[in-house]
């Protein structure tokens, strides 16, 4: 087999065998397929895109190229979530112990973030004493004994799948369904998940801007699970504006707890409830997913929700008193607000903007090695649908840098006014399974 003929087979529009799909992630990985040749692969692949068969095939060989996770000591079905990331999006942060209060095993590996603000891992971290830092053997024991567990990402847990997504990077094919779709699914397959619930995001603050492209790729990863033998499913989800109120590290964690306490925002409330309700579903908790959304409510309103996050974060060395005492959480030291320029109704927030301007704050990585300010972030007070008056606070940035004007700009130019009524938007679009 030669890679020149598999190129120009797929450049060609044939469809690839499952032989020759593990010839080239398996090439690719030990390096015997150079750079030049896997870019021009995966062009080919953004033009002539892949068939159902061939993207499981090529998720399959990325699951094969590095660790799997043996999950077969947990009892019970394990039921993994995916996000396909937002702005100020702590879903996890509430909705695995959420799901877990109700017997359902959640045994969740998670990165690190880059872009602005930290992923579920470091926003975790802003709880004192927090560890992921635990052996596979502790981590299979605090599932079974808790119902809850997060660790970090083994670092051979896909490697053909990094290796690929930096080489996409930087040849302009990231934006292919099929390899979007394989490596959401590889790394969530060799993380030995029994079943999966997606939320794909659409909108301004989304990887997918446009609901078509959602669906497409949301269809695409539960074609993929379906066809290696995961139950699978996804809810594409609107992300036109940030997920709450809350964009930073611990600042996040502190709504997440709001929500789980019965509080907090709306939106982070309806989402956890739907997403959880197909976990606890799939995971054959409940009869249907009505009653595994009365069961979710249930334990919100029992406060068994609550209580099931501070045995998760005693567990893995952090100080639980935090739930009651958000204040321990990190905090920053200058509060600046942002304030409307006019009287109206707000019709739009650039939700990538806002995103862009917690960064900047420092709640983000710009780059791998970019140190994380887990206090800082912004707190909006206004939602898409909300009214407002001239000099109205709009957003609370905290900060701790003191020269935040370019900051404050940004968050301003985010917001767009109307002088009409602007209704509230859609959160749920679409279920696919």
């Amino acid at each position: 087999m030669r890679m020149v003929d598999l190129i120009e087979k797929k450049r060609d529009g044939h469809e690839l065998t499952k032989e020759e799909i593990e010839f080239v992630i398996e090439g690719y990985t030990n390096g015997d397929i150079p750079d030049y040749q896997m870019s021009a692969f995966a062009m080919a692949i953004f033009f002539q895109d892949m068939t159902a068969a061939e993207r499981s095939y090529l998720t399959m060989a990325m699951v094969e190229s590095g660790d799997q996770i043996d999950l077969s000591q947990i009892e019970g079905i394990k039921v993994d979530k995916h996000s396909t990331g937002g702005v100020g999006d702590k879903t996890t942060i509430a909705l695995a112990p959420l799901v877990a209060a109700v017997g359902v095993p959640v045994a969740k590996m998670s990165g690190r973030g880059l872009g602005h603000t930290g992923g579920t891992i470091d926003k975790l971290e802003s709880i004192p004493g927090f560890s992921v830092e635990i052996t596979t053997e502790k981590f299979l024991e605090l599932v079974n004994q808790n119902k809850l567990a997060v660790v970090g990402q083994t670092a051979n847990l896909t490697p053909a799948d990094k290796k690929l997504y930096g080489l996409r990077d930087v040849t302009a094919t990231v934006n292919s369904i099929p390899l979007i779709a394989s490596s959401v699914m590889s790394k969530k397959i060799a993380s030995g998940a029994d079943a999966i619930v997606l939320d794909v995001k659409t909108g301004s603050g989304a990887f997918m801007k446009e609901l078509d492209q959602a669906k497409d790729l949301a269809q695409a990863m539960v074609e993929i699970g379906k066809h290696l033998g995961r139950n699978t499913m996804a809810i594409i989800s609107d992300m036109n504006q940030p997920l709450g109120y809350a964009v930073g590290n611990a600042l996040e964690v502190k709504e997440a707890m709001d929500m789980l306490r019965g509080e907090g925002p709306e939106d982070l409330r309806e989402l956890c409830l739907t997403l959880g309700s197909q976990m606890v579903y799939l995971a054959k908790k409940a009869s249907s997913v009505v009653d595994a959304r009365k069961q979710l409510e249930d334990v919100i309103a029992s406060g068994k929700a609550l209580e099931t996050l501070k045995t998760f974060i005693r567990a893995q060395n952090g100080d639980p008193s935090v739930v009651q005492e958000p204040e321990k959480l990190p905090h920053a030291s200058h509060l600046f607000e942002v304030k409307a320029d006019k009287n109206g109704t707000v019709s739009a927030i650039l939700a990538d903007k806002i995103g862009t301007a917690a960064m900047l704050l420092g709640a983000g990585r710009a780059t791998k090695e970019s140190e994380i300010d887990l206090a800082v972030g912004i707190v909006l007070h206004k939602k898409i649908g909300d009214s407002v008056t001239a000099g109205e606070s709009i957003a609370t940035l905290h900060s701790n840098k003191e020269q935040v004007q370019d900051v404050i700009d940004m968050v301003t130019k985010a917001y767009t006014i109307s002088d009409t009524a602007v209704a509230k938007p859609t959160l749920i679009y679409d279920e696919i399974h």
